[in-house]
């Protein structure tokens, strides 16, 4: 195994910080080190310097593409955090429905996306509470990660057994088709309703023409010190619509001297 020096993983971690926010503190040397030994091993790298290089030498970007699939960790399912989807059903479906005046658009953006269960989960409860009615709106989810990996896999919109467990099996009969054994498709009519995009958190200009009702951006703030999350949030307020929310992960939480949203309940904050 490849050792990293001290100047080695300070000048990636730098790298990774600055243009993806993402915070490699000491403490994730060994899993970084763990995660990038066997391209440095495919590609026949002597040091993490050389690999280092040719991550900035690389003009295509897929080798930064790699890099970032290899560090960020992935974890989720479906119905993950279930009190969130239980007050985005019962209390903000039924206040922004009442009150989006025509057009019917109801935007919401799923940021950070990973392989696509909680924007296809809240395309489900939509379609669930909307009904007969759902034609009338436009209630298509922006899903956004850095990682192609992970859109990839979102976008085909497949999965195991396993990974569908916490699934009511009214949802698995209506939302999902058998593929085989040991795995399930999400229906074409919840696939469409999911736009899945490649985006970094970390641009200063978000490109959206209009703000979101919205914003799901759970369990990915971990990974950003104080000020990196903190100037997202306030990015993030910019492009919330006035009573619409935030919804951040169980495990996160916002100073709130420092934002403009007001908390509701845990890991939910609205913009008033």
């Amino acid at each position: 195994m490849l050792h990293i020096s001290k100047k080695e993983f300070d000048q990636l971690a730098a790298y990774v910080k600055s243009n993806y926010g993402i915070n490699l503190t000491e403490k994730k040397k060994t899993l970084v080190v763990g995660r990038l030994q066997n391209i440095l091993q495919q590609m026949n790298f002597t040091s993490f310097s050389d690999y280092y290089d040719y991550v900035m030498s690389d003009t295509t970007g897929e080798a930064v593409t790699t890099l970032i699939n290899k560090i960020t960790t992935n974890h989720t399912f479906f119905m993950r955090e279930p009190d969130h989807f239980d007050f985005f059903a019962s209390t903000v479906l039924p206040y922004l429905s009442a009150t989006i005046k025509r057009p019917l658009d109801l935007r919401i953006w799923s940021a950070g996306c990973s392989s696509g269960e909680e924007p296809y989960t809240l395309a489900m409860i939509i379609a669930d509470f909307f009904g007969p009615q759902k034609p009338l709106w436009d209630t298509r989810i922006l899903a956004t990660d850095i990682s192609v990996n992970v859109i990839q896999k979102a976008k085909a919109g497949i999965y195991s057994n396993e990974r569908i467990e916490g699934v009511p099996e009214a949802w698995k009969r209506k939302y999902f088709r058998k593929v085989d054994e040991n795995n399930w498709a999400v229906v074409d009519s919840i696939r469409n309703e999911v736009i899945f995009r490649i985006f970094n958190l970390m641009n200063t200009v978000f490109p959206f023409k209009r703000k979101f009702h919205v914003i799901f951006c759970r369990n990915v703030m971990i990974y950003f010190d104080q000020q990196t999350k903190m100037e997202l949030v306030n990015r993030f307020y910019e492009y919330t619509e006035p009573g619409g929310y935030l919804f951040i992960g169980h495990s996160e939480s916002l100073n709130r001297d420092e934002t403009k949203y007001k908390y509701v309940m845990p890991a939910v904050y609205r913009k008033e």
